[in-house]
């Protein structure tokens, strides 16, 4: 329900209320007996915070989780929601904390716990980029509209949503503005921890400023490794054996994803699993036909058309310099380069060719099958003109066969 939301456009200060929180807790998840009446002060102070932020943030999971949150942790420390709201700060932890801590328990990693007597697992492929362009775990790929905020997956261990926004303004062509990633808490493994990105901040930390699974044995089973500052990191939650990867490229955000079949399909609400667009892709009502953009005619009317869309772009392509463009990249005519062709018509912003040409590099590291790395459209045409032979000799000798039974039918009659 609160996927379905629309985007929330003014900002959202959950991340300051996390950062608060952490600031007075040290870090600290599990308070000594002594503690507990600071820690209980600190809770109330992040519920006020949170309560500020209500109306801002209805459409935020990181909201969200931090709500369900405090309300646990106010339960499990017998926490009282009437009280002192100033900030105190807890003792830190000794030396050797949770972010240093050493290999996790077998449980916590996904290949030797789960399948330790099995072949190795099916992994699937998720990815999104561009205006945005989908590749769904079962290797099907939309172009789609999804304006505003979208479940990308929805499972028993993690959530991914993201947010869309017009690439200009008047423009029918969305880009990926915001991402938002909630870790569940596992077992003795990971605490429940949230990731969340925005256009210019690509975070190399968890919203609480963590880098790990929290004060767990198993914490090092999720960890974010930064790439390239502002542009790349990546997370590995080994416990659940998936890898993903967060991308800025221009000022948007793109989006891959590793991960066991399994996995995919652990959900408690099976009736609901297909509400995510990872899963079962977008609504038919979101999907847009990206090959009546490719004709030159259908160009030049798309630079004629009123608006700012390409006066206000940085360069307006013709089909054959947008095609020249996105071979610089992507030398094979896959629907990675379509994709590259659409969103320079669509847009004029060059990192969009970019955009493409790292979701296909993330794929040929991700996808566990490397014959499927290129896809390609399915030619209807020519399979409609191959079976059309083959019905006409039927159609004919059907009315031969009435017209003989109806010259009988008259002859009895005479």
């Amino acid at each position: 329900l609160l996927l379905s939301l629309p985007a929330v456009t003014s900002p959202c200060n959950i991340l300051k209320c996390n950062s608060e929180y952490l600031a007075a807790t040290s870090g600290s998840h599990h308070p000594g007996t002594e503690e507990v009446p600071e820690f209980c002060t600190a809770l109330r102070a992040y519920a006020h915070c949170t309560r500020s932020t209500a109306r801002t943030c209805r459409g935020d999971l990181a909201y969200h989780s931090a709500v369900h949150g405090i309300d646990d942790l106010m339960v499990q420390h017998n926490c009282s929601k009437d009280g002192p709201t100033s900030q105190p700060r807890l003792r830190t932890l000794p030396p050797g904390d949770s972010q240093e801590r050493s290999d996790s328990p077998e449980i916590c990693h996904y290949e030797k716990s789960f399948h330790k007597h099995s072949a190795t697992p099916n992994y699937t492929h998720c990815g999104l980029f561009g205006d945005p362009h989908l590749r769904t775990f079962t290797d099907s790929f939309q172009t789609c509209k999804v304006q505003g905020a979208w479940p990308l997956i929805d499972n028993n261990y993690l959530n991914v949503q993201v947010t869309n926004t017009p690439v200009l303004p008047g423009s029918t062509a969305t880009a990926t503005s915001k991402l938002t990633i909630i870790f569940k808490s596992f077992q003795e493994c990971v605490d429940q921890k949230v990731y969340q990105a925005e256009m210019d901040e690509l975070p190399a930390a968890f919203a609480d400023g963590s880098k790990n699974g929290g004060d767990k044995h198993g914490a090092n089973s999720l960890k974010i490794t930064e790439k390239v500052s502002g542009q790349h990191i990546e997370i590995q939650a080994k416990y659940i054996g998936t890898t993903i990867v967060v991308r800025q490229v221009g000022r948007y955000l793109t989006f891959a994803v590793r991960m066991p079949e399994e996995v995919v399909n652990a959900v408690e609400d099976r009736d609901n699993q297909g509400l995510y667009l990872c899963l079962r892709g977008c609504p038919l009502n979101q999907q847009i036909d990206v090959q009546t953009f490719r004709s030159p005619q259908a160009t030049e009317g798309r630079t004629r058309r009123k608006g700012p869309v390409l006066p206000a772009a940085p360069e307006a392509f013709t089909y054959e310099t947008a095609t020249a463009k996105c071979r610089e990249k992507l030398p094979v005519e896959d629907l990675y380069f379509q994709s590259c062709v659409f969103d320079l018509l669509t847009t004029g912003d060059v990192n969009f060719m970019l955009a493409a040409y790292y979701a296909f590099e993330d794929v040929k590291m991700l996808h566990s099958n490397k014959e499927k790395l290129h896809l390609y459209e399915r030619t209807r045409d020519l399979s409609a003109g191959n079976a059309a032979p083959s019905r006409r000799p039927q159609a004919l000798l059907a009315l031969w066969a009435a017209l003989l039974c109806l010259s009988q039918w008259w002859s009895v009659l005479l």
